[in-house]
């Protein structure tokens, strides 16, 4: 009976921890987005070269920053100030890729470029499942695969 009774006190303790930490957390955390504190560099894309190294693009207030990473070293590439695109700019580059979809095509960038003027602190913040990019729990790996497979048909 004793036994029972450490156990059960063992696990309420443990439970009582986690919770706490998962309260402080969620505290902290929406404390920081409250004051507008935002995360200085962006993560845009890292592409795998071989086993330990690797292509990354960042962007750090308004510059893209292209960076070799390896074990040893981070080497800057390359580096760009960043220029939103505009509606003239995604017009040009639709009608050279043309095709049958450039019609819908040509209307989503308009509609982006709208939205985007409209109010581009929401455009430019990352989606909550930034974090989750390229990954197989990503709603956009899904989303690619479902287009890929429709295709296909």
């Amino acid at each position: 009976m004793d036994t029972l009774i450490v156990a059960a006190r063992v696990v309420l303790s443990l439970g009582v921890v986690l919770a706490l930490l998962w309260y402080l957390q969620r505290r902290l955390s929406r404390g920081a987005r409250a004051l507008g504190v935002a995360n200085p560099v962006t993560v845009v894309g890292r592409q795998p070269i071989g086993q330990k190294a690797s292509v990354v693009v960042i962007e750090v207030e308004g510059t893209r920053l292209v960076l070799g990473v390896t074990e040893q070293a981070v080497t800057v590439l390359h580096e760009k100030p960043f220029t939103p695109a505009t509606p003239t700019t995604l017009d040009a580059a639709i009608s050279v890729l043309g095709g049958p979809e450039s019609a819908r095509a040509a209307q989503f960038a308009r509609s982006l470029a709208a939205a985007e003027a409209d109010d581009p602190a929401r455009v430019a913040q990352p989606a909550p499942s930034a974090s989750l990019a390229g990954s197989i729990l990503s709603p956009s790996t899904w989303r690619q695969t479902a287009a890929l497979l429709r295709q296909g048909r």
